[in-house]
């Protein structure tokens, strides 16, 4: 009996070719989707993004799932305890570190040289008034969440000659040259001219930065996010912006994603807001894609998944 996937996002002929051997696979983007029920109940794995919540009821409707397999390196959308009580696999793709990283430093150059304000001003027939930035040589970057993303971005802002500072409170002792490790956040906030958020969405986590953190900054450092909108209390974000208690700020991520049209960041002019790019590279999607592909047909087949989270599911009962 061959094994079942459900799909709910699309996938290209040359997925499906790869998937086809190893099982058949229903493609529903849609869980309110008649058949989308009916679907969950025959699958033996799934292929998500997270724009699908994978709770313990939904875990109910599925009594075959062996394999969940995420298109992304955050697990917030899943619930691990519900999945591992079970005994499923879940997998996901942490190859996205360097297409991150480097979006993070472009969102530090685009707030030290206030890029979004000379643009404007080169599509105007004056160029003037040219706006007058910062260099980054010297200035403090406070990385919070010092993981694989953390430590990249650290190795490219060395590069900048800028001077680096971290904090993580699950992150081993282990020596990283050119960057020093604070042990209380407050420490690290008071000297940042820039703080860079690179932190997993977790109880822990949603809402760190909020407004202690804010009261902690100096009013002419910069806050960015690259990791996930929830991490920040967006209220108390807006006001500090408001209020001047902070400079400005670069997010590529909000809570909620997409913002709807009355949210006040949108038409603030000191922050740039990115509609969540940072993984939206041709070759860091593949990569995404292959690791997404590969975790399932593995777990399918009964191997460990070189990605997977969850302890191994039991053993496979379809084709090879």
């Amino acid at each position: 009996m061959r094994d079942r996937v459900l799909a709910t996002f699309p996938l290209s002929e040359a997925a499906l070719s790869r998937l086809k051997p190893h099982a058949d696979v229903t493609v529903l983007t849609n869980p309110e989707d008649a058949r989308f029920s009916a679907a969950l109940a025959e699958a033996d794995g799934m292929l998500i993004t997270p724009r699908i919540a994978i709770d313990a009821d939904l875990l109910r409707r599925a009594p075959k799932l062996r394999v969940i397999s995420t298109h992304s390196v955050g697990l917030d959308h899943i619930d691990l305890e519900a999945a591992e009580a079970r005994g499923i696999a879940v997998g996901h793709t942490p190859v996205l570190t360097d297409a991150v990283a480097d979006l993070v430093l472009t969102m530090i150059l685009m707030l030290a040289r206030r890029i979004p304000e000379a643009l404007e001003v080169g599509r105007s027939s004056t160029w003037q008034p040219i706006p007058m930035g910062l260099d980054l040589r010297g200035k403090n970057l406070f990385i919070i969440g010092f993981g694989r993303i953390g430590q990249e971005v650290a190795r490219r802002a060395l590069g900048f000659k800028m001077v680096i500072s971290w904090f993580d409170l699950r992150a081993p002792e282990t020596p990283f040259a050119g960057a020093t490790r604070v042990a209380e956040l407050s420490r690290g906030l008071a000297d940042a001219d820039f703080v860079s958020v690179n932190v997993d969405l977790n109880a822990g986590t949603r809402r760190l930065i909020g407004r202690d953190v804010f009261s902690a900054m100096k009013p002419s450092a910069f806050l960015v996010n690259a990791s996930r909108g929830a991490v920040v209390d967006q209220a108390a974000l807006t006001e500090a912006l408001r209020t001047k208690r902070i400079a400005g700020a670069a997010l590529d991520v909000l809570d909620p994603e997409p913002p709807p049209a009355g949210e006040p960041l949108l038409h603030m002019s000191n922050v740039i807001v990115l509609p969540h790019i940072g993984s939206a590279t041709v070759e860091t999607r593949q990569a995404m894609l292959d690791c997404t592909l590969d975790n399932l047909i593995d777990c399918l087949r009964g191997e460990p998944g070189r990605f997977v989270v969850t302890r191994r599911a039991g053993a496979r009962r379809g084709n090879p």
